[in-house]
């Protein structure tokens, strides 16, 4: 009698936090014993307070969260950045405090929201988006597209719905992108997406210069007019788990789980 494998399971814990439920004065307060200098300099930059704020509250979330996490305490973690702006924790030689030695995360933050991706192998990228943009700026958004990707947008009706898809698009394309430390400087035109009506990636064809083919998407609305997409690496026939945060962390409360669809088909360049 043969014995089945099971696939091993490991999961992507997701944070969505808005800027609401951080006072601005408690908010401060955390900035300033908790960020490094550089931070604390970068966030003295902006011109309008709601740009500091939103600053503040999505940087002491990830100082926050990575201590939960990894064990080192928020004021001790030092952050770097690559040469394209993508950060990283600086993990100890021997190792992180509650164990491993692996730990990526991805941050992003749109309007007054911020989401922050973290998994203890491989990589992630996160991205979150109003719907509430405006027209001209969704319309500059459809133009760095695939062509494929225009054409399925345009196939939607204006507004509400044309919008739905756009975004649907871009915050894929933007978690991909920073999934892989690229950002912007990967054209969004040299890789594109096949989606569900609703929701959900039926297919992705990659740049040219990605032959991994481990890459798993998940699309997510954590409140209403908010869109949201997670891009993660894995090997085929892991099990992938989300488990969504809202909220700011201040404790370990009980997450909601979900399961991370299994690698889309892969699409052939449309000639």
């Amino acid at each position: 009698m043969t014995t089945a494998v099971k696939a091993a399971t490991w999961a992507v814990k997701l944070w969505f936090c808005s800027n609401d439920e951080l006072p601005p004065g408690i908010a401060a307060t955390l900035a300033a014993h908790w960020l490094d200098e550089h931070e604390r300099e970068s966030a003295e930059q902006f011109l309008f307070e709601r740009d500091r704020r939103q600053y503040l509250v999505s940087h002491v979330l990830v100082r926050r969260v990575l201590s939960l996490e990894c064990g080192i305490p928020e004021s001790e973690a030092v952050i770097w950045r690559s040469s394209r702006g993508r950060p990283f924790l600086q993990k100890p030689a021997g190792g992180l405090p509650r164990g491993g030695f692996e730990l990526d995360f991805n941050l992003s933050h749109a309007g007054g929201h911020n989401l922050l991706g973290v998994v203890r192998r491989n990589r992630v990228g996160v991205d979150v988006e109003r719907l509430d943009r405006g027209d001209q700026a969704f319309a500059s958004i459809v133009q760095t597209f695939a062509p494929e990707e225009r054409e399925w947008v345009a196939q939607a009706r204006p507004g509400r719905a044309r919008d739905v898809r756009v975004l649907r698009l871009w915050t894929l394309k933007e978690a991909y992108s920073k999934a892989r430390g690229l950002g912007l400087g990967l054209s969004f035109d040299t890789f594109s997406f096949r989606l569900a009506e609703d929701r959900g990636v039926l297919g992705f064809r990659p740049p040219d210069d990605d032959l991994s083919g481990r890459w798993r998407f998940m699309e997510l609305e954590p409140v209403p007019g908010v869109l949201a997409a997670v891009a993660v690496m894995a090997d085929e026939g892991e099990e992938l788990v989300l488990e969504l945060h809202h909220g700011f962390p201040w404790g370990r409360s009980a997450p909601r789980l979900l399961t991370i669809p299994q690698a889309p088909s892969v699409l052939r360049r449309v000639s």
